[in-house]
Order: structure tokens, then C-alpha cells, then sequence
């Protein structure tokens, strides 16, 4: 009787060990949604230009979007205006650490003005679209360091202006979380874009730092620092940038900011944006 006690608990021991490992190894996909109770706290690639190596989890949708930008750019001989509606980030989580992500400009208008002789271009309609695939390597769940993989392509299929081509990159993100509830951004990038005039492409390497933290409860600021440099024209260009976002409900954000080029010819931009999880 002794030995069946035994048996029958040695039993029920191996079928509770085997469920709980069964639970631990649960795998999450966009067919079996991450339950909402155990979802991880809301990232963001936005404001900022560093973007989050953090996911969306599993099964879940994000969007964000700048709601409005305004896009200032000078060259030697043009200024040129843009004005962006709804330029949105929709992003879907596929697995515990992959994500999709298409980014595509509703609408935008462009306006480039001649310093020659004073005449004015005038451009609108649907801009471009952008895929992309973020891959988590580390800290997706837990730990302070996290890094990912982004590449992406970009098609021209912007009513606003028929001369482009298609561009696309390599970006690794990365973040730190820092004693205080600090948080630090990095970012290096490699992009082959069309150049400024003409049908050509070139080589473009961005490198930036963001580190943002609490101001008051829900509202959170954000401070950056980058540069780009173009390997065809061995030209850098800076940019300072400030944002802030503040947390309306439980996964709703919204977002304001600029980012400011230091050279003459580098972009000033300012922007108002949404962020929510669904």
C-alpha cells in the first residue's frame, strides 16, 4: 500500500512538473496572441529618431504616426517645404521577437521654391511607402541591455514626386536602462538613398544617442543628438532634437517635438504625433 502511495505521488509530481514546463515554453505567435495581461510595457519608435529595439508582442498591433510634420530643407539653389498628414508606422508582432512594420505617407504636400529666380513648384497626393522587419537578438523581455536588427526598403510611390527611386538600410537600435529610470538610446544605420538631384544613389551612415527620463508622472522627455554622413559627397550634417510624450490612457500617447539641423543645409523639422496599442 506503501509503494502505491508512493507511486501514485511520484506521479502526480511528474504530471505538475511537466505542466508548469509546458507553460514556461508556451510560444506566442500572431496566431496565438501574447494574452494582454502579460504584455510588455508599450514601446515606441517614435519620437526620437533612435528607434526602439523592443518588439510588439506577439499577435498585437501598433500604430504610430506623426499626425502633422513639417519639413524644412535648403540646397544651394531650392527651398523646399513638405507637409505630411498621417504619416503612419503600422506595426503587427509576429512572434515573441519579430515584428512587421509598414510606414506609409497618407498624404503629403511638397512646395520648392527656386533662390534663382523666385518660381514655385508645387507637388501633392499619396507619398511613399516603407517596409520593414524588426528582429529582437536581446533584452526583448528582460535584463537592461537590448539590441535588434531593422532592415528596410522603401518604395517610391509618392504622387508628390515621380523621380524617386526605390531606397532602403540597415539599422541596429539598441537601449540601456540606467540607474534613476534613466533610459538611453542608440543607433547605427546604413542607407542607400537617391541623391538630391538626379536619379543616382548614394551611401548614407547615421549614428545617434537619446536619453530621455520622467519629468512628471505620464509625461516623459526626451533628448537626442545625430549625424548623417554622405560617403559620396564627404559631407556631415548635425542634428539636436527634443520631444516630449505623454501617456493619455493605458497604451494611448501622444507626442510633440522637432529635430533641428545645425548646418544650413541640413532639415528642421517639427512635428505633433499619436502612438496606441491594440
Amino acid at each position: 500500500m506503501k509503494k502505491i502511495c508512493f507511486l501514485m505521488s511520484a506521479i502526480l509530481l511528474l504530471c505538475a512538473a511537466s505542466k508548469a514546463q509546458e507553460k514556461k515554453n508556451i510560444s506566442y505567435n500572431l496566431f496565438h496572441p501574447v494574452p494582454k495581461a502579460a504584455l510588455r510595457e508599450m514601446e515606441t519608435d517614435r519620437p526620437d529618431v533612435t528607434e526602439s529595439p523592443i518588439t510588439v508582442d506577439a499577435g498585437h498591433f501598433q500604430y504610430e504616426a506623426d499626425l502633422f510634420r513639417l519639413e524644412r530643407e535648403r540646397s544651394e539653389n531650392t527651398l523646399t517645404d513638405s507637409y505630411l498628414l498621417n504619416q503612419v508606422n503600422l506595426k503587427l508582432g509576429l512572434t515573441s521577437s519579430t515584428a512587421v512594420q509598414v510606414v506609409v505617407q497618407s498624404y503629403s504636400y511638397q512646395s520648392e521654391k527656386s533662390l534663382d529666380d523666385g518660381t514655385i513648384e508645387r507637388a501633392h497626393g499619396f507619398g511613399d511607402m516603407t517596409v520593414r522587419i524588426k528582429q529582437n537578438l536581446l533584452g526583448n523581455d528582460k535584463g537592461t541591455f537590448a539590441i535588434a536588427l531593422l532592415p528596410y526598403v522603401k518604395f517610391p510611390t509618392s504622387h508628390a514626386n515621380k523621380e524617386e527611386r526605390y531606397e532602403g538600410g540597415f539599422i541596429v537600435p539598441m537601449s540601456l536602462k540606467l540607474p534613476g529610470e534613466w533610459k538611453l538610446g542608440m543607433q547605427i544605420e546604413a542607407d542607400r538613398l537617391q541623391d538630391s538631384e538626379g536619379p543616382g544613389l548614394h551611401t548614407e551612415l547615421l549614428q545617434s544617442l537619446t536619453i530621455g527620463h520622467e519629468i512628471v508622472k505620464g509625461v516623459d522627455g526626451i533628448a537626442e543628438t545625430y549625424y548623417s554622413y554622405d560617403c559620396a559627397q564627404h559631407h556631415f550634417k548635425n542634428f539636436i532634437n527634443a520631444a516630449l510624450q505623454v501617456e493619455v490612457a493605458k497604451d494611448v500617447r501622444l507626442d510633440c517635438g522637432l529635430n533641428y539641423g545645425m548646418q544650413q543645409d541640413a532639415m528642421k523639422s517639427y512635428f505633433l504625433g499619436l502612438s496606441f496599442r491594440l
